[in-house]
């Protein structure tokens, strides 16, 4: 494990000694509107000072449900001011599951653009919460000197609820020194400095928005607000980075792949860019050769992490394409270390398959109100001091020294009797020649038990047959999908991950071997 001390200081901290050093810098640029160090610190002084008057104690958890915006960046700098620890929340989420999140972090105050959404205020009113203006918590009626409030390095910074198995959302928890390291091991392997600007377009579910927001900003540098009716247009997406100078810029695989694919129908520049990090899915071998094919100066940190990790933490630089079928998700970034762990917790040799653990800073308080699934997660480190989290991803690590991403146990199903894991045929259907990427779900309708269908995406129209027989040579045949479907793109969730229900929705329905609409 690379050891880093970390310093004595919070991130909210480390900004606000950059905005006394360069008040008059920009930090926040959102379209035409543009933020000062000075402004934005001063706002989150008086988010944190509302906030505080309405009885935020240490460690409340704060619901935020706003748009983009600049108030915004002001609102959750000024909850980690006060001590409190970020919720975010997605506006147009439904009712229900809102007042889930309120209610199993005990949420007593949200921050909303003006009284919120139909939603929010229902949640919030179901929950017992308080609903607060962001443009009022962050104006001028509130005073803009810091807080001065304590805030320790093992303090509760923030809680993300994801997708639970059980189909009720589960809250991971983590702490101050765990984000502050993760912002800062990105910081490194980026090359990052003050002349920088980091793009943060990521939704505000989605962990990996807190380092967009602020990694730039530890080193006096700039983040550009991307509203999401630009991310979803490609075109509309690289003239803002091209016009607002974004020299690094983080994507998921499959929203990299709609992006070359409009970038090699109509190439350009894409101004200053001059490092992508790639987050969130297993980024494929034919994905990152599209992309040095096109950009070949631009080096990609290929990431791997957790919302319970404190967000990723394995990270490789790739300035060319790997040996091998297998994209490196890395080695351990600073004060973290990784362990391939069998059944028994045993570490598996070089080589072998094992479960993904890891241990360190990194590490979050588990669930929000759910012990027995943190005794499932969290267990005892038998390799040194504190706990050690259990991922449910496998991975090995091959001569090369850099950890492998294999699957994910979630993706592990058991057809014909044999258990076998979705990630490994996935990873195999996107080394065949023509296939930009593939997803594999399986089907569990009365008319097809057990089947395994395969979704794929090319440039051209691929042979159903030639795919299964490349396939047959490589996975036994209980591993060869049973059908297989071209698709022009993969449906996504919001976050830009491949959405698997709707995938496992199109299975059930689709007859023919190959749909093919271009």
């Amino acid at each position: 494990m690379p050891f880093s001390e970390l310093p004595d200081r919070r991130v909210h901290e480390i900004i606000a000694e950059q905005a006394a050093r360069r008040p008059d810098a920009v930090t926040l640029s959102c379209g035409d509107t543009h933020w000062t160090y000075s402004e934005l610190d001063g706002r989150a002084n008086r988010a944190a000072a509302a906030l505080l008057h309405h009885g935020l104690a240490a460690e409340d958890a704060v619901a935020v449900a706003t748009e983009r915006t600049p108030p915004w960046a002001a609102a959750v700098l000024g909850v980690f001011k006060a001590g409190g620890a970020y919720l975010p929340v997605e506006p147009g989420l439904p009712a229900d599951r809102i007042a889930a999140m309120l209610t199993g972090a005990g949420v007593r105050l949200v921050v909303a653009d003006g009284t919120g959404t139909g939603s929010v205020r229902e949640a919030a009113e179901r929950a017992g919460a308080r609903v607060l203006d962001v443009g009022d918590i962050t104006g001028d009626r509130w005073r803009g000197d810091d807080p001065g409030i304590t805030v320790t390095a093992d303090q509760l910074a923030y809680v993300f609820f994801t997708s639970g198995s059980t189909g009720t959302p589960k809250g991971a928890q983590c702490e101050h020194a765990g984000m502050l390291n993760h912002m800062l091991a990105k910081i490194s392997d980026l090359g990052m400095t003050g002349t920088d600007a980091l793009a943060q377009h990521a939704p505000q579910s989605f962990d990996v928005v807190l380092w967009q927001l602020f990694a730039a900003l530890l080193l006096g540098g700039r983040t550009v607000l991307v509203p999401t009716e630009v991310v979803r247009d490609p075109e509309r997406f690289v003239d803002v980075l091209v016009r607002q100078g974004v020299s690094v810029l983080q994507l998921v695989p499959s929203y990299l792949e709609i992006l070359l694919g409009y970038l090699e129908a109509r190439p350009r520049s894409l101004g200053p860019l001059r490092i992508l990090s790639a987050t969130g899915e297993a980024l494929s071998k034919p994905l990152l050769a599209r992309w040095f094919a096109a950009f070949p100066d631009i080096p990609v940190l290929n990431t791997y992490g957790l919302t319970e990790l404190s967000d990723d933490v394995l990270h490789v630089v790739l300035r060319s394409l790997p040996e091998g079928d297998l994209v490196p998700i890395g080695h351990p970034i600073p004060n973290t270390r990784v362990h391939l762990v069998d059944s028994e917790l045993r570490e598996v040799p070089p080589g072998e398959a094992g479960q993904l653990a890891f241990s360190g800073v990194c590490v979050g308080r588990g669930y929000v109100n759910d012990p027995e699934l943190n005794r499932k997660v969290l267990r005892d480190n038998p390799f040194g001091p504190g706990k050690l989290y259990l991922t449910g991803d496998f991975g090995r690590l091959p001569p090369s020294g850099e950890i492998e991403f294999i699957g994910r146990r979630d993706d592990q199903v058991k057809i014909r009797g044999m258990r076998l894991e979705l990630g490994e045929i996935e990873t195999h259907l996107r080394a065949l020649p023509g296939v930009l990427s593939a997803s594999v779900v399986t089907v569990t309708a009365p008319d097809q038990p057990g089947c395994l269908t395969g979704f794929v995406v090319g440039r051209t129209r691929l042979d159903h047959a030639h795919l299964r027989h490349r396939l047959s040579r490589v996975l036994p045949d209980y591993m060869v999908p049973d059908r297989l479907h071209q698709l022009d793109a993969l449906p996504l969730t919001p976050n830009g991950k491949i959405d698997k229900r709707a995938l496992a929705t199109l299975a059930t329905t689709l007859r023919k071997p190959v749909v093919w609409t271009r």
